[in-house]
């Protein structure tokens, strides 16, 4: 009997030693799911840059002692191909799933995560968004299976409108944006905000356009100038941007932009030495960050030749490594459950998994373009100019309410 104790306690212990470095050695498969393909694979092209060498830099340090593995797939922005490229990453073993770039591939993501982890208990998988940015994302639409880290489009609103309400040149504005859900819900908050805090400014215009599809933005152009705007707020990214701003400036629009995504590949070509001091941008970051990040940059230009700029990757890595090491395991389920409500310090200050609605709570910037200098000096896509930080306002400026009603498993 005592014999066959001593057995039993020592199976035990080996069973809490193994359980303990569970994750140890053990390959973590990320899915990157996003657009490789169409008019905005640049973008794509260079965030599935940006995670690989983030893996990279987080396989180095190995604080969970684990590999992270990305396999991208093409879903050509597309919910459909979103939901088959989805199958596909989870058939070759990821159970972490990143994606970013609109919220219609967001919600088939959540959609199809909600019914797979319901009906497959011990094969859930957990959607890390790192920019779509549709409100209702955490909202109306929250989902237990899904963390946001991007700030949304409210709350980036939040604080570009704050910023704007000190500006006295700005008096007439156009909001222009691309026809889906983010671009719809930049002209609503932008009227809401600019209503409350700055009810003297006038609403000239208010366009929306096909997503990924205009190559020529001169007639919109030529609507913003016979509508006398000095300003124009947009919440377009990738090539909607650059050719926007490319068409403003070849017709010698003067007005000031202010933008989501002005960081977005082809976008400071595009707007070069014509936009000095024109275009400002709202978002978690900026070209000059300094500290581990500034180092970061340089090494994945000189890597990639090209800029990073979807720096929350990093933060996904450290919120993914940290929940590991705090549950000694890779489990989606244990680190989905980790995650609510964690706190630490990020590259860009002290943020927090929000519990009611998985939104990260971050501090933001506001950045303008102007020409590099010995403070400032990170030019990107060699163009001699860089986005600045004017202004940063802590996360409970931009913070904005949920409606979230979470349903936990």
């Amino acid at each position: 009997m005592k014999l066959a104790l001593k057995i039993v306690t020592a199976a035990v212990l080996a069973a809490s030693a193994t359980g303990a470095l569970a994750q140890k050695g053990e390959t973590v498969k990320i899915a990157w799911i996003d657009p490789l393909s169409g008019l905005m694979a640049a973008v794509g092209t260079n965030q599935l840059k940006t995670f690989q060498f983030f893996a990279e830099e987080f396989n180095k340090k190995n604080a969970a002692g684990v590999k992270f593995e990305i396999i991208a797939i093409d879903n050509k922005l597309s919910p459909q191909e979103t939901t088959s490229a989805l199958r596909s990453a989870m058939d070759q073993g990821a159970r972490y799933i990143v994606q970013g770039n609109g919220s219609g591939p967001a919600l088939a993501i959540i959609d199809a995560l909600e019914k797979n982890n319901a009906r497959n208990p011990g094969k859930e998988a957990l959607y890390l968004n790192y920019a779509a940015v549709d409100p209702e994302l955490t909202n109306a639409k929250c989902s237990y299976w899904q963390y946001r880290f991007d700030a949304d489009t409210s709350m980036k609103m939040e604080a570009l409108t704050t910023y704007m309400k000190d500006q006295p040149d700005i008096k007439k504005v156009y909001i222009i944006g691309q026809n889906y859900a983010h671009g719809q819900q930049v002209s609503k908050y932008a009227k809401e905000d600019l209503k409350h805090k700055r009810p003297d400014v006038q609403i000239v215009g208010d366009d929306l356009h096909p997503l990924a599809q205009v190559r020529d933005f001169s007639p919109y152009i030529a609507k913003i100038k016979a509508s006398g705007a000095d300003t124009v707020i947009t919440g377009n990214w990738g090539s909607d941007l650059a050719l926007l701003i490319k068409a403003a400036n070849d017709s010698g629009l003067n007005v000031k932009f202010y933008t989501y995504y002005a960081v977005t590949s082809g976008t400071p070509t595009a707007m070069g030495a014509a936009s000095d001091g024109k275009v400002f941008q709202v978002g978690y970051a900026h070209y000059n960050m300094g500290g581990e990040m500034q180092k970061y940059a340089e090494d994945f230009k000189k890597k990639f030749n090209d800029d990073i700029y979807t720096t929350d990757a990093y933060t996904v890595f450290q919120a993914l490594t940290e929940a590991f090491v705090k549950t000694k395991s890779t489990d989606v389920v244990k680190v989905t459950a980790a995650l609510e409500g964690m706190k630490f310090k990020s590259f860009n200050g002290d943020v927090e998994l929000r519990k009611t609605d998985h939104q990260l709570q971050q501090g933001l910037y506001i950045a303008r373009w102007e020409k590099a200098s010995a403070k400032y000096p990170y030019s990107p896509e060699n163009t001699g100019y860089t986005l600045a930080p004017v202004k940063y306002y802590d996360a409970y400026v931009a913070s904005t309410p949920t409606t979230c009603q979470m349903k936990r498993p």
